[in-house]
């Protein structure tokens, strides 16, 4: 399942904050023409249109006749080689702590210093990216993680590693990761035309990505060591940098008010222009009680219930069909085109439910693997067509505080499930926390299609 956006490195997958995505654009930059009323959108305040190409045009103002332009596949290069390192380091950074003699708590310890700089950071993030230059941003926060990651690697390789430096390490890239995170969304308005088709994309590629790159790390760690996948997802992030300083986008006029804004006041602007569009709002609200009910808590049970029972393989198993199944829902995404995208999507949840009930039955892993695999894919339909609804009806100048928004109420959420998940299950039995957790998927769902702002709320043009 996907949070409305992806992770500490793109809009936030369930449960992965890596993606993303992954975790995350107006149909017109002067306004969100073409929406009506009920759409709930307000134009920012203090905002004039940007003069210059519409976004998805190259530089000479004339929009390519296909999704594959040159600066699409620049940044689908650059986001899916980085989604890949991304996945391969928890296998890293766990098999190289359990060799020098570290628990799993200290590497839950390192894990949660990069989520929660992630989580803190990411706002200011936002603003950042709407005062200055996003794609700069994200070209310096991915040149700091190179820097990191390559230390990291000397580390492992020389045999000196020391837990205070990892989570240094870590609260590093946790607070890179929130540089980077808010360009994402007006990065890819600007660079393709199909907005869905390329959040679909996007999103299959994360969730092809999540099948391989654990698999390539454990491959790595086999034949060399953890210090040299290290050096792996250093070279991941150089790649994502040198593509998107590679990117030839067309220039963007300032804010006017930019010069004589505070950042204080472009903070509290990104959040009067969040809780103004009721669509959106709402739907973090909702999101937030699916994460500590239902996300969060779904990793440490579902483990705690299939490895003692069935081994660590056929957990294996089950984690690939939830990865297939996002993939699949990602293309159905890109085919099946709703005009009211998060109705469709809110339909879709249902489906969700399926993963924590399975589990918390007992059920067969063949038929675990398949109720995951239909969570998976009404997981990641709902996630593209949130995507795109943010990213179509938002305009240009806000949109990377906004996105920062939703991402940080989603994020925040999932270590305080899986905080919860432990005493819950100490309390109740892990599988009925899991039961509850499908019906709070079903609640989830019903609660968005029973708002107007949100089942009501219109493909705009540009998706």
């Amino acid at each position: 399942m996907s949070s409305p956006s992806s992770g500490p490195d793109a809009c936030p997958p369930l449960p992965d904050t890596t993606a993303s995505t992954d975790v995350t654009a107006p149909a017109d930059i002067t306004a969100p023409i073409g929406v009506p009323a009920s759409a709930d959108v307000t134009a920012p305040a203090g905002l004039i249109a940007p003069a210059g190409p519409r976004p998805g045009t190259g530089s000479d103002g004339k929009r390519p006749d296909r999704l594959w332009s040159p600066n699409f596949r620049l940044y689908f290069t650059a986001r899916t080689v980085a989604m890949l390192g991304d996945t391969m380091l928890p296998v890293a950074l766990s098999a190289g702590l359990l060799t020098y003699g570290y628990s799993a708590g200290d590497i839950g310890l390192v894990m949660a210093a990069a989520t929660a700089c992630f989580a803190g950071f990411v706002i200011f993030g936002g603003v950042f990216a709407d005062r200055f230059n996003a794609r700069a941003l994200m070209i310096g926060a991915d040149s700091v993680r190179v820097c990191t990651q390559s230390l990291a690697a000397v580390l492992f390789l020389t045999h000196h590693v020391r837990l205070w430096e990892m989570v240094a390490i870590a609260v590093v890239n946790g607070t890179a990761a929130a540089m980077f995170q808010p360009g994402v969304a007006s990065t890819l308005v600007r660079v393709a035309t199909d907005v869905q088709g390329a959040n679909g994309v996007t999103r299959t590629a994360e969730s092809t990505a999540g099948l391989l790159g654990p698999a390539f790390a454990g491959l790595l760690i086999g034949l060399t060591s953890p210090g040299v996948v290290f050096l792996v997802h250093a070279s991941t992030y150089a790649t994502s940098a040198l593509c998107l300083v590679l990117l030839r986008l067309a220039p963007q006029a300032p804010r006017v008010a930019r010069a004589v804004n505070s950042f204080r006041t472009d903070l509290a602007e990104g959040w009067r222009e969040f809780r103004a569009r009721t669509w959106m709002w709402s739907v973090i609200v909702v999101w937030m009680v699916f994460m500590v009910c239902t996300t969060g808590p779904y990793t440490p049970l579902s483990a705690g219930e299939i490895i003692p029972a069935h081994g660590a393989g056929a957990y294996g198993l089950v984690n690939s069909a939830l990865g297939g199944g996002t993939a699949v829902g990602a293309l159905v995404a890109i085919r099946l085109r709703a005009q009211r995208q998060l109705r469709a999507g809110s339909i879709a949840l249902f489906l969700t439910a399926l993963m924590p009930l399975s589990v918390g039955l007992g059920l067969p892993i063949a038929a675990v693997c398949g109720c995951v695999f239909a969570a998976g894919v009404g997981s990641a339909y709902w996630g593209v067509n949130w995507a795109t609804s943010v990213q179509t009806h938002v305009p240009g100048d806000i949109l990377n505080r906004i996105h920062a928004y939703e991402v940080a109420g989603s994020v925040a959420m999932v270590p305080v499930g899986q905080a919860l998940a432990g005493p819950a299950a100490a309390a109740f039995g892990a599988r009925h926390v899991l039961l509850a957790g499908s019906c709070v998927a079903v609640a989830v769902a019903t609660t968005l299609l029973s708002l107007p702002a949100v089942r009501n709320l219109r493909r705009a043009p540009s998706a």
